[in-house]
């Protein structure tokens, strides 16, 4: 069972995800994205950890997410991956420009083939105004690349607003 959450910030889609990931009765790895930069991002990323429970496995890898997942895969696991639009920064922001692509690719290959239930993460990107500088657009085109892709081979697809997940694909539970 592969998942995939959207929404915009603070819509609840994580609080949603890791919602989904308690009530598995799963052992659970929460795979995190996210690199502190600065002291706003610590705050983001402490914040985050107080939410979760402390008996989860953790893992942070900001750029090769498939590799990990492969590493990591065994039945009767869930997975949570949060962010993948935090992810496709980091991408697109490497010095190696061929980067994203290609682990954009390894991503969308190895999915299918996981014996964990997976909950991948990511904001939407594409509902507001278009962006003026170039690597924005790029960001934003790629990442609604990605979720159209992702969209197509997950099980379930939930977008979130103001804390209410709208179910776009798949059951609800």
């Amino acid at each position: 069972m592969m998942q995939l959450i959207l929404g915009g910030a603070r819509s609840g889609k994580s609080c949603l995800a890791e919602h989904y990931a308690q009530e598995s009765q799963l052992q659970v790895t929460y795979i995190a994205t996210a690199q502190a930069f600065d002291a706003e991002m610590q705050a983001r990323i402490a914040h985050h950890q107080m939410q979760r429970p402390s008996h989860w496995a953790l893992i942070e890898q900001p750029l090769y997410l498939a590799d990990c997942l492969t590493a990591i895969d065994q039945p009767n696991q869930l997975i949570l991956v949060d962010c993948l639009t935090l992810w496709m920064s980091n991408l697109l922001m490497h010095d190696d420009t061929t980067l994203q692509f290609k682990e954009c690719q390894k991503l969308l290959r190895v999915l299918p083939n996981l014996q964990s239930q997976i909950i991948l993460v990511s904001n939407e990107t594409g509902l507001g105004v278009i962006p003026m500088g170039e690597i924005s657009r790029k960001f934003v085109d790629e990442s609604g690349r990605l979720h159209q892709q992702l969209g197509q081979i997950a099980d379930r697809v939930i977008f979130c607003v103001a804390g209410f997940p709208m179910f776009l694909k798949g059951e609800k539970e």
